[in-house]
């Protein structure tokens, strides 16, 4: 059976696999930790698919099992898609009704900093509160914000650019490369107070251009999932794309998308590969195996 990677999503304290079934469009979701995960991608480098869209009641199937033209989307599920504004939303005086339910609520402001030292903003929907910070693969983070809405909140979040310097992006390949070198996690939990601690003097200073409702300042810190065997002993950069050729992975952890892996070759080291290449891309699953190239060890 050929499926559709949907993308790693955590709905709860477990990650999960979203997949399609590409000739049904039915929906599924398989564990991450502790899966064996064994695949063949389908499809030549470089060729996506449309992974649908969101609903009302979670993800939508694209209805024409189309080729990806914006990203991992096609543009018909663009154009269905009522959540394709929301990050735009606050430089726009019209709200559409399938926006206003997630827009107007509670939203917070975070401050993120994940295994390479790399801070970012970020906002989240109050049932997302912790989610969402998972998804992105922090290591650290600390809320600073509670917004009345999703049009405040953003604009919290362009100020933290603006003037704080705090990027709102990172790369899923940066995230993945920082859990192969040596994290320091009480230099990660220092770094990330400090940034926290810049933007909330920055948001002080914003007070005056909001009503008192608008927004508060907070100090809370984000309670990452448990990663006691994440930053212990050796890990090593996975040494092949996860979305082209055939993959055989014991997965033993997760952070983000990235997932720590041991292969039935060499079952003694442990191997950080990046699982959100496999978003938009076609697998089969089955008694698939990672064919290890040859690697010199570092001199020094």
């Amino acid at each position: 059976m050929v499926e559709l990677v949907r993308g790693v999503s955590w709905p709860r304290d477990e990650p999960l696999l979203g997949l399609t079934d590409a000739s049904t469009g039915r929906m599924t979701t398989m564990p991450v930790t502790g899966a064996s995960l064994r695949y063949r991608a389908v499809d030549a480098p470089g060729v996506l698919w449309c992974i649908g869209r969101r609903g009302d009641a979670g993800p939508v199937a694209c209805p024409n099992s189309a080729r990806a033209t914006s990203g991992v989307h096609c543009e018909a599920c663009v154009a269905a898609d009522p959540f394709r504004f929301v990050h735009i939303v606050h430089r726009q005086d019209f709200l559409s009704k399938g926006l206003e339910s997630v827009v107007m609520q509670p939203h917070w402001l975070y401050v993120a900093t994940f295994a390479d030292g790399t801070d970012k903003v970020g906002t989240a929907a109050d049932p997302r509160k912790w989610g969402r910070l998972t998804e992105q693969g922090a290591v650290v983070g600390r809320y600073v914000a509670r917004a009345v809405d999703g049009r405040v909140v953003r604009h919290l979040e362009d100020a933290m650019t603006d003037t704080a310097g705090l990027r709102q992006a990172v790369r899923a390949s940066a995230k993945a490369a920082g859990l192969t070198r040596p994290v320091d996690l009480s230099r990660l939990d220092r770094a990330n107070a400090d940034a926290a601690a810049a933007a909330r003097e920055v948001l002080a200073d914003l007070g005056s251009d909001f009503s008192d409702d608008d927004f508060r300042i907070v100090d809370e810190q984000w309670q990452a999932p448990a990663r006691d065997e994440v930053f212990d002993g050796r890990r090593t950069a996975y040494p092949l794309d996860t979305a082209v050729g055939t993959h055989g992975m014991t997965v033993r952890w997760c952070v983000g998308s990235a997932v720590g892996s041991t292969v039935s070759e060499d079952p003694d080291s442990l191997y950080v590969a990046d699982l959100s290449r496999l978003r938009g891309r076609r697998i089969e699953r089955g008694d698939f195996e990672t064919a290890l190239p040859a690697m010199q060890e570092a001199l020094f």
